[in-house]
Formats: C-alpha cells, structure tokens, sequence
C-alpha cells in the first residue's frame, strides 16, 4: 500500500520512537510511506527524526507556549492544521496513498480533511485523551469547548481510532465512535534493536557496577513518577547497602531528586545518564535488577514498559487496569496497590531480597512480547489489514 504518514510532533522522546518505528515497520513489510510533519518530513524521518537522541526536546515550543495568552496558542494550534492541511492535500496529490494514518494531537483536523477532500481511507492513532489530559496538566485549556469540539470531529472522522490500551478505548467511545471502528493497538518494541544488548553481568560490568543491585528507570523523568521515593526508601534500613539507582535519561526533576540523594548521603548510589541516543537504551536497561515504573497515567501504554519486558526485567509497577493489560502479578511484574501508603516501597524490600522471585518475574517478562505479539512489525501488520479493510469498504461499488 501507499501510506500517507502525517504528525505534529517535533519533540524527542517516546512519541519520536513511536513514529519512527512504525515507519521503520510499515517499510519493512514493502509498504511505501510518504512523510508529512513539522520538524523536516521525509528527511527527517529517514535521519532518525534528528539523531536519536532520546530525551531532547524542541523548546522553543514549550517557549512559545509560556509566553502567549492561552486562548491565542489555542488558537494558533487550531490555525495549524490549516497550514498541515495544504502540505499534506500537495503530497496526497503527488504521491496518490491508498490510506492516510495519522498521529492524534489536540486540535489536529488535518487527516480528518483530508478525508473529506479525497475520500481516502483514514486511520488515527490515539496515545492519549488530550483534552482530558491538558485540562488536568499543563495549566489546563482556555478553550475548553472548543478542544472537545475539535477532539470529537477528528475521532468520529476516522474510519479506525488506534488508542493504545482498553481504557483509552472507553475514552474514544464516550464521543460516540461506534465500537467497530476502535482497534486497540499497544506501544511495542523492536526485537532486533534489544537482540543485541549485552549480557546482564557484562552491561553492570561496562558500567562499574558488577557488585550493585540496580534499580534502573528509563525516559524523561518528571515529579509524578514517584522516583523520589525510591530515593528515600535508599536511605532507609529496609533497603540493602548495595542498592544502586541508575537513572537512563533526563528530565525536569532530576536536579531535585539529585539534591535529594545529596541530603540522604547516597550521591554515589544515584546515577543519571543525562540525554544518550536511543541506540545505546538496551545496553543501560541489560544493567537493571529491578525495573522501575513507580506510577503511571491511567490510560497509557508506556513505551519503558515494554523495553523492560524485551529485555526480561522484574518490573514493579502500580496494578492499574491499563498495565494489567499486559502485566500480571507474580508472573511478569510485581503490581502494588497505589492507593495503599508504603506498598512500593514493600514491593522494592521484597524484590530486593528475593532473587528466585526476581528471576521468575525475569522468565515472565522475557515471554510477554511474543505471547502478546508487542512488537512494531505485529503493529504494523495489524495496522495495514485494517487499512486494507478500510479501503475495500470505501471502494466505489
């Protein structure tokens, strides 16, 4: 098939992965894809969307954002898609794709003309309830009203909405998207980038950290991912001496929580990476003893999940229905109550105290991706049938 691919996101963190992986997969299966996205279009997907450093962000957004009145950025994302729309009908018109697929951002009507334009085939992936999502985080929305409008046009538009775990799902249907157009589609990994990380003992060893027990975190940490209490449950008496707090990535609280490892005496156990290309993630992650996902966003499917299963990590992980969707404890993770005080911090004692236990958490993550098929290339084929589906019931009779 002819795939047109159109996204807003210039940022490099998971989302970048996202994209580029199922464009990476889509290609791999012979299909042709055609580019459409603010930081470069094709060429910046066949670079690497800009060098794979995860972790790097485009700032001058963020920037853009904090400076203008709420409402007129708003209004200007809107106004966006007018702009996306013409670069996206001038590609559509070259390159003749038998299906858009686009990536859903907040007041992103480009696809959904698009459609209307050419009566193409559409296909939207959803990796989160945006308006939900602003009107929670981020100073909220000045047009609230306007965001549901715009929220619902596009996912009544598509012809398949491709959210990212079940209780996403609920999300889409409650704008009234009849059940047989929503296909729940999780993030995954690509087994061939993880294949060739180093042997656990060999990645401590690269690292200097042979006789440690590493708890290890990936991505762009931020203050509601709870790594501040691993960080005192460190400085406790439950936690062994030889406990190390590898951290793979960046973000806004790490100047906090290294402050705070400063204040608690274990600087020399805290350990943070900084921004690294996203090509050297597996030989950090072969490293960890226990993989940490402190907290989570509800409806999400994070992407550090599945790399911690790729690489056959005992997770410890909040017992949330969206990650129950692919955990199940004391076979692939050690899920906790979050809603109960101190239960992670019991979750990380008895890890840490428990090797048989981790090694079995260790067997149950390894064999999740197949089980469940968590990988790209299966996204991609599942993508494309639909796709496919989608054009045969637009064919002309």
């Amino acid at each position: 098939m002819k795939i047109l691919y159109h996204h807003r996101t210039a940022s490099k963190d998971g989302q970048a992965v996202h994209i580029e992986e199922m464009i990476e997969a889509m290609r791999v299966l012979g299909h042709q894809v055609r580019v459409v996205s603010p930081v470069g279009g094709e060429a910046a997907s066949e670079q690497g969307h800009g060098g794979g450093r995860m972790g790097a962000d485009m700032g001058w957004v963020h920037r853009l954002k904090e400076r203008l009145p709420k409402a007129l950025y708003e209004l200007m994302e809107l106004a966006y898609s007018w702009i996306a729309y013409r670069k996206l009908l001038a590609a559509a018109r070259e390159f003749q794709p038998d299906v858009i697929y686009e990536r859903y951002n907040l007041y992103l009507l480009s696809g959904a003309m698009l459609k209307r334009k050419l009566k193409i085939p559409f296909l939207l992936e959803v990796n989160a309830p945006l308006v939900f999502e602003r009107s929670q985080h981020s100073g909220g929305l000045s047009l609230r009203g306007l965001a549901k409008w715009a929220e619902r046009r596009a996912w009544r538009s598509a012809d398949f909405v491709l959210p990212v775990t079940n209780v996403l799902a609920e999300h889409v249907a409650a704008y009234d998207v009849p059940a047989e157009r929503i296909q729940v589609i999780p993030n995954g990994i690509n087994k061939a980038h993880f294949a060739i990380a180093p042997a656990a003992a060999q990645a401590k060893a690269d690292l200097g950290l042979s006789d440690k027990l590493v708890l290890g975190f990936t991505g762009f940490v931020r203050d509601w991912h709870g790594v501040d209490r691993v960080i005192n449950w460190m400085a406790s008496a439950a936690a062994p001496r030889h406990v190390h707090l590898l951290m793979v990535g960046d973000g806004p609280e790490r100047a906090a929580l290294e402050a705070q490892a400063s204040r608690l005496g274990l600087s020399e156990r805290v350990r943070f990476t900084g921004v690294v290309h996203r090509d050297e993630v597996p030989s950090y992650v072969a490293a960890f003893d226990i993989a940490l996902q402190p907290a989570v966003v509800p409806y999400a499917s994070p992407l550090k999940l599945m790399e911690y299963l790729a690489l056959g990590k005992a997770v410890i992980a909040p017992n949330s229905p969206n990650l129950r969707e692919v955990l199940t404890d004391g076979t692939n993770a050690w899920l906790f109550d979050a809603s109960e005080p101190l239960k992670f911090e019991a979750g990380l004692s008895s890890l840490c105290n428990d090797a048989e236990l981790r090694h079995k958490l260790e067997a149950g993550a390894l064999a999740t991706i197949d089980r469940l098929e968590l990988t790209w290339l299966s996204n991609a084929k599942r993508v494309v049938a639909l796709a496919q589906r989608s054009a045969v019931a637009d064919a002309p009779i």
